[in-house]
């Protein structure tokens, strides 16, 4: 049975804390911590307690179950709110500052349960994706553009007075 954590406003960019969030998707909860641990980004300390609260999340669902098998099965980052603030610019004006924050869903799972959802597919579904035809298209080279015509120079004419 699957464990969510989640961390709101969080005062870093999205894009920074998803380039952490890429890092240890799908990987198991064990090699993610060490990963977080010895990373450098700022963001991967507050990640890190993530992953373990939705670790201590998933113990409490499940009791007497084994952490060792437990996978990040969803980890994804999603804006939050923007604090506008105004910053002090050349001949009078103000640059506009846009301070970022995210919100941030941790998802672990077990493997084992992760494998027997897959498996409880219904294979009609599966069989149909499978057999539809892989429909070909003929592409069409378009022929060479013919240059245009250059135009006559214009004749010059002198009148005689």
């Amino acid at each position: 049975m699957e464990a969510v954590a989640k961390l709101k406003n969080y005062p870093t960019s999205p894009r920074k804390m998803r380039l952490l969030a890429d890092l240890v998707r799908g990987m198991r909860v064990e090699k993610a911590l060490a990963v977080l641990e010895h990373n450098a980004k700022h963001p991967a300390v507050p990640l890190r307690k993530l992953v373990l609260s939705a670790i201590s999340n998933w113990k409490q669902k499940n009791e007497g179950g084994d952490e060792t098998g437990l996978v990040i099965k969803t980890i994804f980052v999603d804006g939050a709110r923007t604090l506008k603030r105004m910053r002090p610019a050349p001949q009078g004006r103000g640059y506009r500052v846009r301070k970022r924050s995210n919100h941030v869903t941790v998802i672990v799972d077990d493997v084992e349960a992760i494998k027997a959802a897959k498996q409880k597919q219904p294979k009609a579904i599966v069989a149909d994706v499978v057999e539809e035809p892989a429909v070909e298209t003929k592409t069409k080279k378009a022929a060479p553009k013919k240059a245009a015509p250059k135009k006559a120079a214009a004749k010059k004419t002198t009148s005689k007075k």
